[in-house]
């Protein structure tokens, strides 16, 4: 009995995840962009993204809660690039930002702590998330990316 009394518990948190398939930590670790029409600062911004998540450098992270909240960690403000030889520290300092959101399957919307509203198509697949930066509105080294390009995001 207490064996099948554990296996109902362990179904139902399962049924939580389902039901809201973006709950879980994302951290992005991929820029895809067309390199033929890409600007050169979405291509420099894709070289070094990748350079960071080679590197298990994430400098974009956003923790969905099943309570609705998600916590954003950016750490693009504190990087510090070398352009020859390419030389990216990973950054240890972050903005945090704690913010409200739903998501109803394919459309993710954040309210964050000034009331703005951000709304952003998402397609997910098992762990893996993808978002086109430019809805994402996201600051500093993500500007660069702003306007081209769709961001994935793997599951932690």
């Amino acid at each position: 009995m207490f064996l099948a009394s554990g296996f109902i518990f362990s179904c139902s948190g399962d049924d939580t995840k389902t039901k809201n398939s973006i709950v879980g930590e994302w951290q992005a670790t991929e820029l895809l962009i067309n390199n033929a029409t890409a600007s050169d600062d979405a291509r420099f911004s894709k070289q070094i993204l990748d350079f960071l998540t080679e590197r298990d450098c994430f400098i974009l992270t956003f923790n969905f809660k099943a309570d609705l909240t998600v916590t954003t960690e950016n750490y693009s403000d504190y990087l510090n690039i070398t352009r020859t030889p390419l030389n990216v520290p990973c950054p240890m300092e972050s903005t945090t930002t704690a913010s409200t959101y739903t998501y109803d399957g394919s459309v993710l919307t954040i309210i964050d702590e000034n009331g703005k509203t951000i709304i952003v198509e998402v397609t997910i697949s098992g762990d893996t998330m993808t978002a086109d930066a430019s809805d994402l509105d996201l600051t500093n080294f993500i500007d660069k990316f702003n306007d081209q390009g769709q961001l994935i995001f793997k599951r932690k």
